[in-house]
């Protein structure tokens, strides 16, 4: 992955299936109404102690960037899926976007102040899931954020996700791969809400 566009004979399966829709997706959690008022809470706590200039991997429709900058974070989305970069650009003008992976943040080393990683990862093999982690932590400053959320499940496993198959993780197994990419964890949270898969959050900072 990079964050150049993708050519016709290299197109990520899960770029393209969300490519094809976007609309939909945008139209069902582009904005920030369709969160948990839990998570945005998490968010202005974990938001509160970044310094420094912010990057939310997998931005998507960018309503989680827009709310980190109305609260005072520099704060750039990136996101693979062109038509996800288009609809923020357009829909938060003075917000910063562009298209790009988690990968490209190791032309960032030890600048960033936080990394935002709202599902972001949750479509990665869980063998590449590590080498995202030390990109992410290669990119912050010493004791730069990271915000973490992720699908939990008992096991770790692949489901059917509605755009394209994705991971659920155990906390424990999360919260081990997490410290292993050089990161101290300073909060955990998980939580089951009405149909919906059960959702799990960690606070860490680059050691």
């Amino acid at each position: 992955m990079s964050s150049q566009q993708d050519t016709p004979h290299s197109i990520d399966p899960v770029h393209a299936a969300y490519s094809a829709r976007a609309h939909e997706y945008i139209g069902l959690l582009g904005h920030i109404d369709s969160t948990a008022p839990e998570d945005r809470r998490l968010v202005d706590q974990w938001a509160r102690k970044c310094t420094g200039r912010v990057i939310d991997v997998g931005c998507g429709p960018g309503h989680w960037t827009a709310y980190l900058t109305e609260a005072g974070i520099n704060a750039t989305g990136i996101d693979p899926v062109p038509e996800f970069v288009d609809h923020a650009q357009r829909t938060y003008p003075n917000v910063q976007f562009r298209q790009g992976t988690v990968d490209d943040l190791s032309a960032l080393p030890s600048s960033l102040g936080g990394v935002f990683s709202w599902y972001s990862l949750i479509h990665l093999n869980p063998k590449d899931v590590p080498a995202a982690l030390a990109t992410m932590h290669g990119s912050l400053v010493a004791r730069g954020r990271l915000l973490l959320a992720f699908f939990e499940g008992d096991t770790l496993e692949e489901f059917p996700h509605a755009v394209a198959p994705a991971f659920a993780w155990p906390l424990g197994t999360m919260i081990e791969t997490v410290h292993r990419a050089g990161f101290t964890i300073t909060h955990r949270e998980h939580r089951c809400d009405p149909r919906h898969r059960p959702h799990a959050a960690l606070l860490a900072y680059r050691s």
